[in-house]
């Protein structure tokens, strides 16, 4: 009854497709459950400087690499990515590895699905019939962008195309994967700093 009612939820709001663009996914899900590896490389904070805690303004710099070493994201020679610690604004596992950490801190570490985007969920892929998605995008690897009813995006991957249905995956493309990220903490502004 449960998965029922989700798997007709996902289906209505699959109906309310706002913005459609076609993309390949080229991610598959990854294997195994490596643990967090604590390595940090020595501290270059000055005494004083502000460590990360809830409610601190953090700028760090990222890559983000897959189980098999694939690089999957950087902002290495771009702007740092600036985020408020504790809000949930990045995933668990890497927001649980950097607290402590200080200005020039570096640090590796692995997180394993459950802390990252979580593991497959089979009622995630849903079937919808061919003419509710536009024949452009009746494609394996399509990418959909639809709006739940809450307002918020929700991405979709063609995964099969069938002779009357379109097989949707709602998965997070990295779900099911261990994340590899080396980051350097660029800069922390304490919660009681800020203005």
């Amino acid at each position: 009854m449960k998965r029922t009612r989700y798997v007709s939820m996902l289906t209505t709001t699959l109906v309310m497709i706002l913005a459609l663009t076609a993309s390949l996914s080229g991610c598959s899900p990854g294997s195994g459950s490596p643990t967090v590896l604590p390595e940090t490389a020595p501290v270059k904070a000055k005494a004083g400087d502000p460590a990360i805690g809830n409610g601190s303004t953090v700028k760090l710099e990222y890559t983000l690499t897959d189980d098999k070493g694939a690089l999957l994201d950087t902002n290495k020679e771009k702007e740092p990515l600036v985020y408020t610690h504790g809000q949930g604004q990045i995933i668990p596992g890497l927001e649980k590895a950097l607290i402590g950490l200080r200005t020039g801190d570096a640090k590796h570490v692995v997180i394993r699905p459950e802390e990252a985007y979580g593991p497959i969920r089979p009622e995630a892929v849903v079937e919808v019939p061919k003419e509710r998605i536009p024949e452009k995008l009746q494609t394996v690897g399509a990418h959909l962008v639809a709006q739940r009813k809450d307002g918020q995006p929700m991405h979709a991957f063609v995964k099969e195309v069938k002779e009357k249905t379109v097989v949707l995956d709602t998965n997070h493309p990295l779900a099911g994967k261990a994340l590899t990220f080396d980051v350097k903490i660029v800069g922390i502004e304490a919660a009681q700093e800020k203005k």
